[in-house]
């Protein structure tokens, strides 16, 4: 037996044996661990199990039993691909986006496929609900901001919530509250609604910027934010940056410049 053992062959599968489990268990710290895949991967493992206790019960001469988890675990393998469909196809969007073995080696490269992915989810909410508001004449501000220093913060409402195009739409909306204010993003979160703006002082602006686009404008001047503005009375959807404002007239390149605002 000893003799057995002490066989390169055997080594070498044995260090293949390793490798396999070093491999899995880096695949599951790199994708799977803290994520709502941690639970899939438990229901497969709970089936490798019944899987191995079918074989086990044959093997003793319990076909019969053997046989009846082999079919639980065929039924429930079933079970588990429906039930957690969407697991499956968020994790396999993720592996298509980046290199897998650069993901496996390299743990910041999952986080920036993960946050590229994030914000492209924002960005498609914020470009819907900019694009129905312009639609429909809805006035809208929205402020892109990552370093919050209180100056126009605290003035605003506190939200703290996920970006959805309903959730700007409602705000916005004529009869709430907060619909005069801009709504400030930052993290790929809503985090303020209702801020007030500092409008600039420029005096050389053309006549047809009103209130909201001399707001924009001023904002970029006074930080390095990024201030999407939907003008209630021709619809134009607008960014300021930097003390200028840009019109966009094409869709799709509106929505390419509000993803490489929140990815930035």
């Amino acid at each position: 037996m000893f003799q057995y053992f002490d066989s390169v062959h055997t080594w070498i599968e044995v260090a293949e044996i390793l490798v396999i489990f070093a491999i899995a268990w880096l695949f599951y710290r790199r994708f799977i661990r803290g994520t709502g895949s941690e639970k899939l991967v438990r229901g497969l493992i709970g089936l490798g199990i019944m899987w191995v206790a079918s074989l086990v019960l044959m093997w003793l001469g319990l076909d019969i039993l053997g046989t009846f988890v082999r079919w639980i675990a065929m039924f429930l393998s079933v079970g588990l691909v429906v039930i957690f469909q969407p697991e499956l196809r968020k994790f396999l969007g993720l592996m298509g986006q980046v290199t897998f073995l650069r993901a496996m080696l390299v743990p910041s490269a999952f986080r920036q496929a993960s946050d590229a992915d994030a914000a492209a989810r924002a960005a498609d909410e914020v470009f819907r609900a900019a694009e129905y508001m312009s639609q429909k004449r809805t006035g809208a501000l929205i402020v892109f901001r990552d370093n919050l220093d209180g100056t126009i913060e605290k003035v605003g409402t506190k939200i703290d919530a996920e970006i959805s195009s309903e959730l700007l739409l409602t705000i916005f909306f004529n009869k709430t509250p907060l619909h005069d204010g801009a709504v400030i993003i930052g993290g790929n979160r809503v985090l303020y609604a209702g801020a007030i703006l500092p409008l600039t002082a420029n005096s050389n602006l053309e006549w047809k910027y009103g209130t909201r686009h001399r707001a924009a404008i001023g904002m970029s001047e006074e930080s390095d934010s990024y201030v999407l503005v939907v003008s209630e009375e021709t619809g134009d959807i607008s960014i300021a940056h930097n003390g200028q404002i840009k019109k966009y007239d094409d869709m799709k390149k509106l929505r390419a410049a509000i993803e490489k605002i929140l990815i930035r």
